[in-house]
This record gives C-alpha cells, sequence and structure tokens, in this order.
C-alpha cells in the first residue's frame, strides 16, 4: 500500500477478517494445549508433547493462571487449629490483652454467624452463594441476640482491657451487647437507628424494628418524619460504593484516634478486605516498628495474615470463651432485660404504625423472664462443642500445630 493511502472498505473487510481468523486460531490453540495439560503426561502422545513443545508462552501463561486459581480456592478454605493448638495460641493472646495500654478491636460479619445471621465471603456467605448462582436465604434479624462473642467484648471493655471497638457490621448487636456507644464506630451503619439530618445537631430515632425495609443504594430515606422539625428521615447504612457522611453512629473520629493510639489491635471474624482499605486504621503513616500489633482471629485467611504477630484460626466464640477463661474473667450470657434497646428506642407515633412491615426484636416478656435472667448463668462447654456452634464446619480443615 503507497504511503498516505487510505485503505479502501473492502480492503478494511478483508483486514478485519484476517485478524478475526488469527485471534481464533490462537484461542483454539490455547484450548489444545490446556486439553493437553489436563492429561497426566504419561498419556500424552509424542504429537501433543510436540505442540506443548512449540507453544511455550501459552503453557507459561496457562500455568500462572492454574496456580493463581489454586491459590483463591486455598483462601477461601476455612482452617480450623487443633484444640491444643488454639489454647496455646489464645494463651499468647492473653498475654497480649492483659499486657496492651490502648487495646482497640475491629470486628466483621464472622462474630454474628453464631446468631444464625449469614457472613459474606464463609462457605454459605452472601458473596460466596451470589457467585455460585445461589439464591440467599433472608434471616430474621428480629430474632438474632448478642453472641459469646458481642457479651465478650463488652465485658472486657467495662474491665478496661478493651478501649474501643471498631465494627463492620450494620446488625446493632454491638449496642444490645450493652457496649456504651462511645466506645463503639459502626463504620457501616445500624440498622436500628434513623436520623434527622436536617437538625443541628443530627437528631438520632433509635428503633425496635429493622429501619431500612424501604432504603437501598442512594436511596436512604425510611418514610417517616422527625418529630421535632417534619423532614424526612434516612437510614445510617453505608452501602458498598458508598462514602459514610454521618457522624454517628459511624463514629469515624473516634475510630481514628483510638487506631492512633492503639498498641494491639484484635480483628474477629473479619475478611478484612474492606477494612484495608482504610489506612487510617493501620497507622499506616507510621514507621512499620511502631504500628500496633496485631492479632486476627478468622477461619479463611485474610490480606493482613503476614503482618499478623499472631494468627488463630478457629470461630470466635470458642476463641473468646478460651480467651475470658484465661483472663479469669466471668462468660457473659445476653439478658434480654439488659438490652439497652429498650430503653433507648423511641416509640413510633399513631400515625407512624404503618410505616414499615418488620418484625421488632421481642421485649422481656415477664417478671418471671426477669428473674431467670439475673439468675442466669453460661453452663461450661467444651472447646469441641463450642457456646454456640460445634466446632469446625462440615468440610472444615484442621490445622495441625506448627
Amino acid at each position: 500500500m503507497a504511503a498516505g493511502r487510505s485503505l479502501s472498505r473492502s480492503e478494511r473487510k478483508a483486514a478485519a477478517r484476517a485478524q478475526f481468523l488469527r485471534q481464533e486460531e490462537q484461542r483454539e490453540r490455547r484450548r489444545q494445549v490446556a486439553r493437553i495439560l489436563h492429561k497426566p503426561v504419561a498419556e500424552r502422545s509424542p504429537d501433543e508433547a510436540l505442540l506443548l513443545s512449540g507453544c511455550q508462552e501459552i503453557v507459561r501463561d496457562l500455568e500462572r493462571l492454574r496456580k493463581k486459581r489454586e491459590r483463591l480456592r486455598r483462601r477461601l478454605e476455612e482452617v480450623c487449629d487443633e484444640p491444643e493448638e488454639l489454647k496455646r495460641k489464645v494463651s499468647k493472646l492473653s498475654v497480649a490483652v492483659q499486657g496492651a495500654k490502648h487495646l482497640i478491636i475491629y470486628t466483621g460479619a464472622g462474630i454474628s454467624t453464631a446468631a444464625s445471621i449469614p457472613d459474606y465471603r464463609g462457605p454459605n456467605g452472601v458473596w460466596t452463594m451470589l457467585q455460585k448462582g445461589r439464591n440467599i436465604r433472608a434471616a430474621d434479624l428480629s430474632e438474632a441476640e448478642p453472641t459469646l462473642t458481642h457479651m465478650s467484648i463488652a465485658c472486657l471493655h467495662k474491665h478496661k482491657l478493651v478501649h474501643h471497638v471498631v465494627s463492620q457490621n450494620c446488625d446493632g448487636l454491638h449496642l444490645r451487647s450493652g457496649l456504651p456507644r462511645e466506645a463503639l464506630s459502626e463504620l457501616h451503619g445500624n440498622m436500628y437507628i434513623e436520623v434527622c439530618t436536617s437538625c443541628v445537631p443530627n437528631r438520632e430515632y433509635v428503633r425496635v424494628f429493622d429501619v431500612t425495609e424501604r432504603t437501598a443504594l442512594h436511596r436512604h430515606h425510611t418514610g417517616r418524619v422527625c418529630h421535632k422539625c417534619g423532614a424526612q428521615l434516612r437510614d445510617t447504612i453505608v452501602h458498598f460504593g458508598e462514602k459514610g457522611i454521618l457522624q454517628q453512629p459511624l463514629n469515624w473520629e473516634a475510630a481514628t484516634e483510638a487506631a492512633s493510639k492503639a498498641d494491639v489491635i484484635l480483628c474477629l471474624g473479619s475478611s478484612l478486605k474492606v477494612l484495608k482499605k482504610y489506612p487510617h486504621l493501620w497507622c499506616m503513616s507510621k514507621p512499620p516498628r511502631s504500628r500496633p500489633k496485631l492479632y486476627i482471629v478468622n477461619l479463611q485467611w485474610t490480606p493482613k495474615d503476614d503482618l499478623a504477630a499472631l494468627k488463630l484460626h478457629g470461630k470466635c466464640d470458642d476463641v473468646m470463651k478460651l480467651l475470658m477463661e484465661e483472663l479469669g474473667l466471668p462468660t457473659p450470657c445476653y439478658d434480654r432485660t439488659k438490652d439497652p434497646i429498650f430503653s433507648l428506642a423511641t416509640p413510633l407515633r399513631p400515625e407512624e404504625s404503618s410505616s414499615h412491615s418488620r418484625k421488632p426484636v421481642a421485649p422481656p416478656a415477664s417478671l418471671h423472664e426477669v428473674q431467670l435472667g439475673e439468675q442466669q448463668q453460661v453452663p461450661a462447654a467444651p472447646l469441641s462443642g463450642g457456646w454456640f456452634g460445634r466446632g469446625c464446619a462440615k468440610g472444615t480443615k484442621r490445622k495441625k500445630a506448627s
């Protein structure tokens, strides 16, 4: 073709067709190589061996992809430490908790699975089920109660062993465990709280039902109005792709201040794939040696594992039960008669009674329940049985002591 001469329509079509045929030939060659690589070496024919030797670049590329898939598969596996190994690790964790000057805790969905609330990335998690094309079972969150882990965290704060809790969860179970509001940052909101952003400061309305029935991504109005100014109320949930702007219950200011003072961070039941994106929570501006020591409790791999002083592969309730025993503290039990949500809640006005259809959290039934709550104690249970779980779930691997 002469310099500067543009291609005719027929020439462009011919060039495009030739390129398409080359690409299709490359794809077919790649499929052939992949089929051969799936065969055992002993079963490959001389022609197939010759084809592989002539396609080394494709072979290397497919091998890289195979290793990547295998690495991702291993990261999704749930691994349990053997009971004796877990006890040994919890003893180390106990020493760290008692020696910490400013311990903070980061919590994820894994601490609420014992309350029958699904996590996100576990074997039966929300994202896992969606990736498999399966339906997600709707959980009745009104039936959920604070787990042994929630109650243990509140107890540790009461005994001044924990200074602050940063949670990714929206289920409100930290609030219901009795953990003070000033010691809690719910970074992604609370399903029981709606706010009026027209009032200054923002006016909060704690409810005994899930306020998010009518809300979604970028649609936060709940359908109710402020009792003082009449403006629309909004939920406090921060969806994926949104940036949290509310002061409470997100409490970002307290979270970053606590992180800046922390010398120990304990992560419970979080994959840390979201939390790792918040550099202020990890003191990344400090030199590595000046950053807080990191302790992680999670059944699956997390992106912070290599930076952890200790990784405990176990269910959160099992680990926290052992930790409370190591610390010599009573294992707490949730008592519905002392649930703060009932004293914090703002009742609906008569005209608002039909503004939702969600089942409310059931209040204590009677004085008899109050008396039972005062006497109730947590029964001792072996680690294999757990408080809410029964050891490792089916298909979960045991990790031997190293």
